[in-house]
């Protein structure tokens, strides 16, 4: 199997579907997916919290332990890290590389506001000293968040963190082919976007992206589709097809062994 570093170097983008809970990984997995991130918002919302603010912390260090058991790589998005103190950080990555994961997601916002790069530059930096090992994907959120959302500033932040020893970048929120190939021609580094509604993967590739995820598409779709089959029995309607009991119960069974 190809190493986590490999799959940003492959032919396509590497496509990461984001899992919020066993059930959501087993499928990805039995889909044939190489490698399975988690998502912050999906593992909030399914414990009843809002995203951010170091809710998931518990739930996304719980989820790793079991989903490093599965034969994929797994890699977690940890918000900002759960602390300003780089040291900190390194705790949380380190005890996440320690159960199996390798890699993780950084961003430099909090409460739904850009902090100064310098602050996760100090984590990357923190980061890559002890565990060198862990693939760093330092998320820039100007375009998130819509501030100071150029492609200069972009660029300004994403160099800041690459000097600091990022492995790759995630820009999430950027929508337009210019800024996407100006984004990608400016850095050395494997670019990372969310799924786009208008994009295909391949055109994201072309573009220059080296990995696509889908975020909280899948937990947002699954939220939709459980509500279609619930308003389609109650209007009498016929409902969609779906895995069977006995095939997610032969996975689980399977995986609890």
């Amino acid at each position: 199997m190809d190493t986590f570093r490999e799959l940003h170097n492959a032919d396509a983008p590497l496509l990461l579907p984001n899992a919020w809970d066993v059930g959501s990984a087993l499928a990805f997995e039995a889909a044939g997916f190489p490698a399975i991130g988690t998502t912050s918002f999906g593992i909030a919302a399914s414990t009843g919290l809002p995203d951010g603010g170091g809710s998931t912390r518990a739930a996304t260090m719980a989820l790793a332990a079991l989903l490093c058991r599965l034969p994929v790589h797994i890699t977690a998005d940890i918000e900002d890290g759960y602390s300003d103190d780089p040291t900190e950080v390194v705790d949380v990555v380190s005890d996440l590389a320690d159960l199996g994961v390798v890699g993780v997601n950084l961003e430099d916002s909090r409460d739904g506001h850009l902090v100064d790069p310098a602050v996760l530059a100090a984590k990357v930096a923190a980061i890559k000293r002890h565990r060198p090992d862990v693939f760093v994907n330092a998320r820039v959120d100007n375009f998130w968040f819509d501030e100071e959302a150029t492609v200069q500033a972009v660029l300004l932040r994403a160099l800041a963190y690459a000097d600091a020893g990022a492995d790759g970048i995630f820009v999430p929120g950027v929508t337009d082919p210019v800024d996407i190939r100006s984004i990608t021609a400016g850095i050395d580094l494997p670019v990372n976007v969310l799924a786009h509604p208008t994009l295909t993967v391949a055109e994201l590739g072309a573009l220059g992206i080296r990995r696509v995820s889908s975020g909280s598409l899948p937990y947002r779709a699954a939220v939709d589709a459980a509500v279609n089959v619930a308003t389609a029995l109650r209007d009498n309607q016929r409902t969609p097809a779906a895995t069977s009991y006995w095939e997610m119960q032969s996975r689980l069974e399977a995986f609890s062994d």
